[in-house]
């Protein structure tokens, strides 16, 4: 399990845009799943939507950005670098994510080429899929 104190290490994310509280499990260079527990108090419930929350989709897609992120640095076993978001593809929206939610984010590795990363997310809830999509990251020195 990587705990938020180690989360907080390797990623540059902070609040309100840290979207992964804990990684469950861990499978070098092959997949990770991370824990995002939705609350009322999330800033972005303010305006989307006022009387009838959701979790905007786009936020999904990042919370599965952050876990494929320390997938990929944990993996490489680097320092004094980052990871970023390179692309998507294939994204679709199933299911909203609501406050009280416990959002299962789990990242496959599709492939990966030195510094490139392709990534296979899922977001679930209650173990049905909410989001899904592929996304592509590299890993490059801190600047």
């Amino acid at each position: 399990m990587i705990d938020i104190n180690e989360i907080l290490k390797i990623l540059p994310h902070r609040y309100p845009f840290l979207l992964v509280d804990r990684i469950v499990e861990f499978e070098s260079g092959k997949m990770a799943k991370g824990i995002k527990n939705v609350t009322i108090n999330e800033p972005f419930f303010q305006g989307h939507f006022p009387g009838h929350p959701i979790m905007p989709g786009v936020l999904l897609i990042e919370a599965m950005a952050q876990v494929g992120g320390i997938l990929a640095f944990k993996s490489a076993s680097v320092e004094n670098k980052v990871v970023y978001f390179m692309g998507i593809d294939k994204a679709r929206f199933r299911k909203p994510v609501m406050p009280g939610d416990r959002v299962e984010l789990i990242l496959n590795v599709i492939k990966n080429r030195g510094d490139i990363w392709v990534f296979k997310g899922e977001a679930n809830v209650d173990g049905k899929l909410a989001a899904e999509a592929e996304i592509m990251a590299t890993i490059m020195e801190r600047e």
